[in-house]
């Protein structure tokens, strides 16, 4: 967590965030792989962390995952999710970053980026605020503006995404769409994942 007099300095980083990426194993997952007979993987994701990613997507803040490895479960809950910016097999994670911010016209201080190990020092090389899950690597804690409580794939992306919401006055509005989508007539083009 922030110590108490880096809270001002985390909050007054958090109102310039206009992106929000993040690593996906070890971040939106607890990092563990299994992969099937047939070579496919399966990844297990926290509902929390998805309703928080589509909080912030509500909000106007765009949303990238960044791994370097491919998965087509990756790829089905991002699609679910709404999550348009998604870069597999990225060795440096900070050429993902620097083609967003050019797209969008961003500085480093409107980057967020969340990692748990050594791979996403590039990425946190570029964004002015960092965030890493409990079970982050020790040198990668170290370098975080923001520890979560919640260890990755157990909530970890949800606290980070309610933290800039609150910072930017944006939870309310955003959960006022949500609830919104959410009391239309279903149908597949309404769903709203979990």
């Amino acid at each position: 967590m922030a110590e108490n007099g880096a809270e001002s300095t985390l909050e007054q980083k958090l109102l310039a965030v206009r992106l929000l990426a993040m690593d996906v194993d070890g971040v939106l997952t607890d990092g563990g792989i299994i992969v099937n007979g047939d070579g496919t993987e399966t990844k297990r994701f926290h509902v929390a962390d998805g309703l928080g990613i589509q909080l912030v997507l509500y909000a106007g803040i765009p949303v990238a995952w960044v791994s370097g490895r491919e998965s087509a479960a990756v790829a089905k809950r991002a699609e679910e999710l709404g999550v348009t910016h998604l870069y597999q097999g990225a060795r440096n994670k900070s050429a993902a970053l620097a083609e967003l911010m050019g797209r969008y016209a961003l500085t480093p201080a409107n980057v967020a980026f969340i990692g748990d190990d050594w791979n996403d020092l590039p990425a946190y090389s570029i964004a002015a605020v960092k965030f890493a899950p409990s079970n982050a690597a020790t040198g990668i804690k170290a370098q975080a503006d923001f520890i979560t409580e919640k260890a990755g794939g157990a909530g970890a992306v949800r606290e980070v995404c309610d933290l800039i919401l609150k910072a930017q006055s944006k939870q309310t509005p955003a959960l006022e769409q949500y609830f919104a989508r959410l009391l239309q007539p279903e149908s597949p083009d309404n769903r709203v994942p979990g």
